[in-house]
């Protein structure tokens, strides 16, 4: 608000309502228009001579001899008398008159931009002259710009006269127009007959300049260039006109220097034709030349030539450069493939259509080749090797054919051809001074010439499509044998580490029959022949190969027992592994007689005549629970063979092994023995290793694992029914005992099959491990070679925890989870603790009291459903044989048995009198048998009962096949009823998840699963540990 008693402030409407306008004030003293002053100017710098006086003047008639003509303007303003006068002071002193004469404001300002424009291309204006401008000068075209505002504002162009015109037109042309004429007007002496008379033929051309504004001629000898934009023309005399046009391009010199001069010449008739090829081609691409009367014909330009530079160059190289070749007449011009910017290219320089048609049929002809590379361009291309041959047979010449392209050769051009007949392969082995390893070579013959197997291979390793040989012919790698021949090759390097040349060991006769089936030829040695070839044969499993390995090998007098036939074959294939010493594994499914039919391949070979000297004993290596069953199995089944056990290191005080194996045919020893007393075992010789329950040493990081490696002797074989239980490597580990030079390297393995594997997006990789490890490794099923066992029905019994387990489980999952899932990426580093929360949970899926005794009151779940079950089975009179890896929850189902007075078996890791409580169960009436499946898992045979309960799920699923074979197995006669109890909602889920995973691992390799199982390559993970711990 106001103060109070002041009238409140208003605002007038009128002033705020009404539009902003330049308009003076009405009572203001009106403004001075202003114009510019044309006039031609003759340019008279001073000399030595003449060092005093104006260095311009007006011109009023232009004479031969007059200086430098040029179009000068200055500021000029309106008198009282309404004429055009010269403003006081000069163009540098124009801003200090505007207020003190009260010049237009529009119109001043017009000027200081016409000054302001002269200066930006100009400098600051030093001239002598101060009063004056010179058009000729402004290189801007934005003058044209300023003469139309001028135009607008009313701003008047005023001539060197009262009665002068200046007028600026819409367009100028300069051209030069060519006629035909007459010797006469050569200005040779006129009146003579014969140039009068010349004709046609012999008339000169008349050239003449000319200059149209807005398509009205004028003289071009009164005219001036203003820059390389626009045009000035004037007419001198009483009543000077000045017109001046922008161009409708930019000037060329030719046209600016065609300005102010005489506007005609003439071509004496006898150089028309050397004007016409020499200097016509080059000046109708500098200005138009035109004939308005059509009396001279000129001649045609060729079209565009594109040419290609193909440069030949040492080192089969071969650099393409393109570019445009322009001929008219005598003149040929060399024009970039690309036209640049500028006014130098300008309309007129090139025919840039034709330029495009032909372009665009080359690149079509090169990119429909498959060489786009080298398309035409601006930057020139180098090809090499086979990519210059190939360009060279096969583009060069389509290329030189194209209408439109010319192809200039620099250098000598080569004679390529291509190879283009099947190649002829033929695979060789050559012994070595290593007894497993033979030479490789490889040979390929294509079109009766040899290629050197160094580049080919070479070239195969880099994944290129042809090979260029040093006689310039080459040849197409993309061929099904090359392709298959890179594959084998790039695994048999693999095989060693070190730089030996290409070489294969025995161990891969699945490699070479890949070999053999890819080769035309295939040149053997023998010791070669001998062992692999009988190997394939022995792995058709047909029976029908004429190969000397696969035929039956005569069972040993001294065998007790009658083989099966899949036991005669398998003894076969021992023997024959034996016989060369190749090592190998024997996979059967558990319960086939695997233990047979090694002692009767050992029974073989101490029939085998041996010099008495040189006779050594076979080592076996079991599990401490499997020893003695050795010894039982030895005496009943080849009581011929002398077999000894070790039963102590000789530091603990037991027999030298010396002594224990002097004259024996087998010394049977445990894997903890074998470690701890690895030096004396070393160091006496043996007839061949026998390693079962083999997967006691796919750990190769182990102790046990090194020793059974190292172990020097001729023959090792590995035993067990699960060659493979968590992951590949384990395998890798085992044929690094029996089979070194079977794969390549831990690190190449993992590479080339477990990572793949892990990847799952190289579906080829799992079976070309089976088929490399077919030869080396047999495995039969119980389905397949003993279809006579009874069945085996397998249930998973799922148990929901009651109430109070199932909210203890959930705090302790949520408690672990917190822990653990900070732990998990650094697996290695805290492995311990993880696993311990692991088995904390299972524990707690078994019974709380397991974990803590004061969780005595809540019921197990586990325990109620077992013995529901088992009260059945009990009473019914069958037998059952119950596993757990908890011995302490083992403890608890037995004191369950006491309670209701059921008798039972127990066997775990404690267990002292081992043999006993087996035979006691064998022999016995009592109808549980409660196993730890660590200690009772391998190793027995339970045929007596037929019920088999899993208290709690493992890993490994391999564990639990070995621990359901201890009664399914041969000598079965009753059907098997599995159970697999899971608590639901427990960590247990995850592992029978997980059990999945690795059981079709284990198939996808030595089994017949489908191929595109998904993969599963090692053992927990951090995100099989995440898995386990969810809800």
């Amino acid at each position: 608000m106001s103060d109070a008693g002041s009238p409140p402030a208003r605002a007038n409407w009128k002033q705020i309502a009404a539009p902003a306008t330049g308009a003076a004030d009405p009572g203001a003293e009106p403004f001075v228009p202003m114009g510019l002053q044309f006039e031609l100017r003759e340019q008279t710098p001073r000399t030595g001579e003449r060092w005093r006086g104006a260095t311009a003047r007006p011109v009023t008639a232009v004479r031969p001899d007059s200086g430098d003509i040029r179009l000068g303007v200055r500021p000029v303003v309106r008198s009282a008398r309404g004429n055009w006068v010269h403003a006081p002071g000069s163009w540098n002193q124009l801003a200090f008159h505007r207020n003190r004469l009260n010049l237009n404001p529009e119109h001043h300002r017009w000027l200081s931009q016409l000054l302001a424009l002269h200066r930006a291309v100009r400098g600051v204006y030093t001239s002598q002259e101060t009063d004056w401008l010179y058009l000729d000068d402004f290189t801007s075209p934005l003058l044209w710009t300023l003469f139309e505002e001028a135009a607008a504002l009313g701003l008047h162009l005023a001539g060197s006269r009262k009665d002068g015109t200046v007028r600026v037109g819409r367009a100028a042309h300069v051209s030069l127009d060519a006629s035909r004429g007459t010797s006469t007007d050569a200005g040779t002496d006129a009146g003579t007959d014969a140039g009068m008379n010349a004709g046609m033929d012999d008339a000169g051309l008349r050239l003449t300049t000319r200059l149209l504004f807005d398509d009205v001629p004028h003289p071009a000898d009164h005219a001036g260039a203003i820059g390389d934009h626009g045009v000035y023309g004037y007419q001198l005399g009483p009543r000077p006109e000045f017109t001046l046009a922008p161009t409708t391009a930019p000037l060329s010199p030719e046209q600016r220097r065609l300005l102010g001069r005489p506007a005609s010449a003439l071509v004496p008739g006898d150089e028309v034709a050397e004007f016409l090829t020499d200097f016509y081609p080059t000046l109708r691409r500098a200005l138009p030349v035109t004939s308005t009367d059509g009396s001279v014909h000129f001649p045609r330009a060729d079209p565009p030539l594109l040419v290609l530079t193909a440069q030949f160059r040492p080192k089969q190289s071969l650099e393409l450069a393109w570019h445009w070749e322009y001929r008219e007449g005598a003149l040929v011009a060399r024009l970039p493939l690309l036209p640049s910017p500028g006014p130098d290219h300008g309309s007129g320089t090139r025919d840039e259509s034709a330029e495009r048609v032909v372009h665009e049929r080359a690149t079509r002809l090169l990119e429909e080749a498959g060489r786009a590379d080298t398309a035409p361009a601006a930057a020139s291309v180098t090809l090499r090797g086979v990519d210059t041959a190939e360009f060279t047979e096969h583009l060069l010449p389509r290329l030189e054919t194209l209408p439109g392209v010319r192809v200039d050769i620099r250098g000598t051009r080569p004679d390529y051809r291509e190879l283009t007949e099947t190649p002829e392969l033929t695979i060789t082995t050559v012994e070595t001074d290593q007894r497993d390893w033979f030479d490789l070579g490889v040979i390929v013959t294509i079109n009766g010439r040899s290629v050197p197997f160094g580049p080919l291979f070479k070239a195969l390793a880099k994944g290129q499509s042809k090979l260029l040989l040093v006689d310039n012919s080459y040849l197409s790698l993309r061929q099904p044998a090359f392709e298959r021949l890179h594959e084998l090759i790039t695994e048999a390097r693999a095989l060693q580490e070190w730089d030996t040349g290409l070489r294969i060991s025995r161990y891969q006769a699945s490699l070479w029959s890949d070999f053999e089936d890819l080769a035309d030829d295939t040149e053997q040695a023998v010791a070669w022949r001998t062992a692999v070839s009988g190997l394939i044969g022995l792995s058709g499993s047909s029976g029908s190969s004429d190969e000397p390995g696969a035929r039956p090998t005569p069972l040993p007098a001294g065998l007790r027992a009658t083989l099966r036939p899949y036991q005669a074959q398998g003894f076969t294939w021992l023997a024959f592994l034996w016989r060369h010493q190749l090592g190998g594994i024997l996979a059967d499914d558990m319960g086939l007689g695997k233990t047979l039919q090694t002692l009767a391949l050992l029974a073989h070979a101490a029939a085998q005549p041996t010099d008495p000297a040189r006779r050594r004993p076979f080592l076996v290596v079991a599990p401490t629970s499997v020893v003695a069953t050795w010894r039982s199995e030895a005496a009943r089944f080849t009581p011929g063979l002398d077999v000894r056990v070790v039963t102590a290191t000789d530091a603990a005080g037991g027999i030298p092994l010396t002594d224990a194996a002097a004259g024996a045919d087998v010394v049977v020893t445990s894997y903890t023995l074998f470690r701890l007393d690895f030096e004396a075992y070393q160091a006496h010789g043996w007839a061949g290793l026998i390693l079962d329950e083999a997967q006691f040493v796919k750990n190769r990081a182990t102790r046990v694992h090194l020793c059974a490696r190292d172990l020097r002797t001729p023959f090792k074989l590995a035993i067990t029914g699960t060659p493979m239980e968590n992951s590949l490597l384990e395998l890798h580990a085992l044929f690094a005992i029996v089979a070194p030079g079977l794969f390549p390297s831990l690190r190449r393995f993992t590479e080339e099959y477990v990572r793949t594997a892990a990847r799952g997006d190289t579906p080829e990789v799992l079976p070309r491990l089976r088929r490399r490890i077919r030869p080396l490794l047999l495995r039969r099923t119980k389905e397949i070679v003993a279809p006579e066992l009874p069945p085996k029905q397998e249930q998973v019994i799922e148990i929901e925890l009651n109430p109070r387990h199932r909210a203890l489980y959930d705090t302790f999952l949520q408690r672990e989870r917190q822990k653990l899932f900070g732990l998990i990426d650094d697996l290695d580093k805290n492995r311990f603790i993880v696993f311990r929360s692991l088995t904390l949970l299972r524990l707690l899926s078994l019974d709380a009291s397991l974990v803590d005794e004061k969780y005595a009151g809540v019921p197990s779940s586990k325990l109620d459903a077992l013995f529901e079950q088992l009260d059945d089975v009990v009473a019914e009179g069958h037998r059952a044989l119950v596993f757990s890896q908890f011995t302490s929850f083992l403890k608890k189902a037995a004191a369950r048995l006491d309670a209701r007075g059921i008798p039972y078996c127990y066997l775990d890791g404690s267990t002292l009198r081992r043999s006993a409580v087996i035979d006691r169960f064998k022999t016995g009436a009592e109808p549980v048998f409660l196993i730890s499946l660590k200690a009772g898992g391998f190793g027995l045979t339970l045929t007596e009962a037929d019920y088999v309960f899993l208290l709690d799920p493992w890993w490994n699923p391999a564990t639990e096949t070995q621990a359901i074979d201890r009664t399914h197995r041969i000598g079965q006669t009753k059907n098997v009823m599995v159970y697999r109890m899971v608590a639901t909602g427990t960590i247990e889920e995850k592992v029978m998840a997980l059990q999945k995973q690795k059981a079709e691992l284990f198939d996808r390799v030595l089994g017949d699963a489908a191929a595109e199982a998904p993969g599963f390559g090692g053992e927990l993970t951090a995100d099989d540990i995440r898995g386990l711990l969810e809800r």
